[in-house]
């Protein structure tokens, strides 16, 4: 293909990404609209760095992978939830049904690489000391600065059994790690229940807020009475999965009244959720919930209702920020878009993407607190060592958020 229509099939596939952010896939674009004038200007842009890739680099470049990489970046520049996934990636999305095996991680993208938001209790990432906020440089061969969210999670799947291997990149150490895995096909544990002060506090612990966890939650709450339980303790540490209508159920059970979130986006208007007295189960009883850096998405929006309707104290740390609504949108070359279309938002209009959820009461976790040794293992000796979590042998925040109850009149 001569050099002018390589540099023009480029500029063309970014065309085709600006209109669809524009909206204006069937509309005129209108001449007087500012941002979009704006946005073709920047047409003129790539078009000449395009050029200079393409007639003054120092090897001619894969033109193909110049692609990619750009249309990548501009949708990752929105935010970590929105994807550019190739023809082939796109294939593999639609083709994939879901229910494969996996290591027991959930990841976002930060840095411009894949991010681990939370680790299941119990899994293989657990027990190989994968934490909230490791940096995984690669996924076996690939780098995951190359790859979209959407297939940095496929490739995070496969065949219960099968191997995974990746590179880890962790606080106060230069070297990734090199971990692997074994996927396994293990449904989430149920909602934990522990009694504490004479059964006066109900402690729940959620690993993800799907129908079948809520409801766990919504028979304990039910039950509260007749086994003593006055005081509530909600830990949504690490919690990350799940679903919004059902988060929203959720927070539904501590309040009467009030607006639970929002959502809106530029072309969805705005919906708020409104909290209905007969889903509510206990309004009244003291509550403290548990967050950390591994709050996200659903857990998030419940965390964030109980603490703007004042119905609740939060205790830990800053949550990770996720909650947007996703759209895919296909193009003609058999690529797709995944776009944020929508936020949620708090009942005091935070967007929980861009702000998470800050807790009134700040307590790190154990883990951040302990001081690092220095290493000094040869690469012969981590091959041959597990790596080591550091000891834990006081929650500090489970104890704060016990102590905080305990004050609390019943």
């Amino acid at each position: 293909m001569p050099k002018i229509s390589k540099i023009l099939l480029l500029a063309v596939s970014v065309v085709l990404v600006v209109t669809v952010f524009l909206g204006v896939n069937s509309n005129p674009v209108s001449a007087a609209s500012e941002p979009q004038d704006g946005a073709y200007r920047q047409i003129n842009v790539y078009s000449e760095v395009l050029r200079h890739i393409q007639t003054d680099y120092v090897e001619e470049p894969n033109i193909n992978a110049v692609t990619n990489g750009a249309l990548r970046g501009l949708l990752e520049s929105l935010d970590a939830d929105s994807s550019y996934l190739t023809p082939e990636d796109y294939k593999a999305f639609k083709a994939d049904k879901g229910g494969k095996a996996q290591v027991g991680i959930n990841v976002s993208k930060r840095f411009g690489y894949a991010t681990v938001v939370s680790v299941v209790p119990g899994s293989p990432a657990d027990k190989a000391n994968l934490s909230d906020g490791d940096i995984i440089e690669a996924i076996g061969p690939q780098d995951t600065r190359d790859i979209s969210l959407a297939m940095i999670q496929l490739l995070l799947e496969g065949a219960p059994g099968s191997e995974l291997t990746v590179s880890v990149v962790r606080p106060r150490k230069a070297a990734p790690d090199k971990i692997v895995m074994t996927r396994v096909s293990t449904p989430p544990p149920p909602v934990a229940e522990t009694m504490y002060e004479n059964s006066s506090i109900l402690y729940l612990k959620p690993g993800v807020l799907d129908h079948d966890h809520v409801q766990q939650i919504e028979v304990k709450l039910k039950a509260m009475q007749k086994v003593g339980n006055k005081k509530i303790l909600l830990d949504l540490r690490d919690v990350a999965a799940g679903d919004m209508p059902e988060a929203t159920r959720l927070a539904n059970f501590f309040l009467k009244d009030g607006t639970i979130a929002m959502l809106e986006g530029q072309k969805v208007a705005k919906q708020t959720f409104t909290a209905e007295a007969s889903k509510a189960i206990n309004t009244t009883a003291p509550v403290v919930v548990l967050v950390n850096r591994g709050t996200a998405g659903p857990a998030e929006l419940v965390a964030a209702a109980l603490l703007d309707n004042k119905r609740a104290d939060l205790v830990g740390e800053k949550t990770f920020g996720e909650g947007a609504q996703q759209k895919t949108f296909e193009l003609p070359d058999g690529a797709a878009l995944i776009l944020s279309i929508a936020k949620y938002e708090s009942p005091s209009g935070k967007k929980l993407q861009d702000d998470g959820v800050t807790p009134g009461v700040l307590v790190a976790s154990t883990a951040e607190d302990a001081v690092a040794e220095e290493d000094t293992t040869t690469p012969a000796e981590k091959t041959q060592q597990p790596l080591q979590k550091p000891a834990v042998t006081v929650d500090e925040q489970l104890t704060k958020a016990l102590d905080l109850l305990k004050s609390k009149a019943a």
